[in-house]
């Protein structure tokens, strides 16, 4: 019995898409989360463990959900997560705390997976605020390009050349583009000034114990949870529900969660489901065959791999970088994250005055009784609700239900949805 044969080069758009989702996922936010690592402690070496462990996690998490399920579900470190480290800079928390904070946002992800009513309670956190919050989060990254600009000219102005040029001609490719500008200025910077890398550039890991303490509990883990949940993994469901697919909740959570359990005591904050490089593996760069995208995820799994080969040297790089310049990176690569925040918070005037109380308090950096601004703004957006606005019913986040697609589901399940939710929104 003959097969009907595949068409030539079957393979290689799903093992290209496979290379684009790894470059375009790792090359657009790789200093985003070594910034966030050095505002809460970390150093430069357990800066690099972390970059790391998050490789080597979501990659291990996103080959085997796509093998098991044949579904093209990518995962990827949490963009978000790491800024809103960033901002947690000024609490005066131990690293060790921080990874405390870390282990106990991986256990809420396992939770929200095992319990569905936890995913329910977090999906009842209006949308607004949730955007505002993320916004708020991201604001004093998103000035760093500007002051860099202000205080190393010559330094910053190829970094943002770069970005300018591939957003007028090659969208896609202007984060990546500017990173690579920028590892490019700091080797030749560091040459320059004398300042030698280390000899010694081999990937490796570092243990840190956590410690569990109220600060790291509200100032780490529960903002970092919000933000993953909301910002990253609900988004992920509704990229994959555009293109068709049905996303396996339970498993991804569950394996988000393990993975990011694992690599918490190595430095790693959180992982989740990709949102923006999902589109990558998920649509049609990776072929016409629905059926077989998910090697676009299996491959872009290995493919991350051979990139954090190469955590210890971008930490190297970062750590001899002059001040500013990596966080003025990490500002262009989210740029376009805070725009859509900032949009969608501040797109209904019946819930504007909620979510500007939320950004401006989340923006203001303050810190009261231990706790961080990100939760004050949230309490302070849900206060601003409750006595002055009349939201309507659609002011919710959507949750994460099982996304209508086609008969062909391009995949077996496996894990299931939580039902009676409604679907989440299309991508962005």
């Amino acid at each position: 019995m003959s097969s009907t044969p595949r068409e030539p080069g079957s393979l290689s758009r799903p093992l290209t898409a496979g290379l684009v989702t790894a470059l375009v996922g790792f090359a657009s936010s790789f200093t985003v989360v070594l910034a966030g690592l050095h505002a809460v402690g970390a150093s430069a070496a357990q800066a690099a463990s972390g970059l790391l462990a998050l490789t080597l996690a979501f990659a291990a998490c996103m080959f085997a959900v796509a093998l098991a399920t044949r579904l093209p579900v990518t995962f990827a470190w949490s963009t978000p997560g790491a800024a809103l480290l960033a901002s947690a800079g000024g609490l005066g928390l131990g690293w060790d705390e921080a990874v405390g904070g870390f282990v106990v946002c991986a256990l809420l992800i396992c939770l929200t997976g095992a319990v569905p009513a936890l995913g329910r309670l977090l999906m009842a956190i209006p949308a607004p605020l949730a955007q505002a919050m993320l916004a708020g989060v991201l604001f004093e990254l998103c000035l760093a390009p500007v002051h860099s600009v202000a205080s190393v000219p010559w330094l910053a102005a190829p970094i943002l050349l770069a970005w300018l040029v591939c957003m007028r001609w090659a969208p896609r490719w202007a984060v990546p583009a500017a990173m690579a500008v920028t590892l490019v200025v700091v080797v030749a910077h560091s040459l320059g000034s004398g300042t030698a890398l280390p000899a010694d550039l081999w990937p490796r890991l570092e243990f840190t114990a956590p410690r569990f303490t109220p600060a790291g509990l509200t100032g780490i883990a529960l903002p970092l949870f919000i933000v993953t949940m909301a910002s990253q993994n609900v988004p992920g469901v509704a990229v994959l529900s555009g293109f068709g697919y049905r996303t396996p909740w339970t498993a991804s959570m569950l394996g988000s969660g393990a993975g990011s359990l694992a690599a918490a005591c190595f430095g790693g904050h959180a992982i989740n489901l990709a949102a923006i490089s999902a589109a990558l593996a998920a649509g049609e760069e990776a072929g016409p065959d629905r059926s077989r995208r998910w090697i676009a995820a299996v491959a872009a799994s290995g493919f991350y791999l051979v990139l954090g080969l190469g955590a210890t040297l971008v930490g190297a790089v970062a750590v001899a970088a002059p001040e500013g310049l990596l966080a003025a990176a990490a500002g262009l690569a989210l740029l376009g994250t805070f725009g859509a925040a900032a949009s969608s918070a501040l797109s209904d005037p019946r819930t504007r005055l909620g979510a500007l109380t939320t950004f401006l308090v989340t923006a203001s950096g303050i810190s009261a009784a231990g706790i961080g601004a990100p939760f004050w703004g949230l309490a302070g957006g849900l206060a601003v609700r409750m006595l002055l606005e009349r939201p309507g019913p659609t002011a919710l986040l959507p949750g994460p239900a099982a996304p209508h697609g086609p008969g062909r589901s391009g995949g077996r399940r496996l894990g299931s949805t939580s039902s009676g939710s409604p679907r989440p929104s299309s991508p962005r």
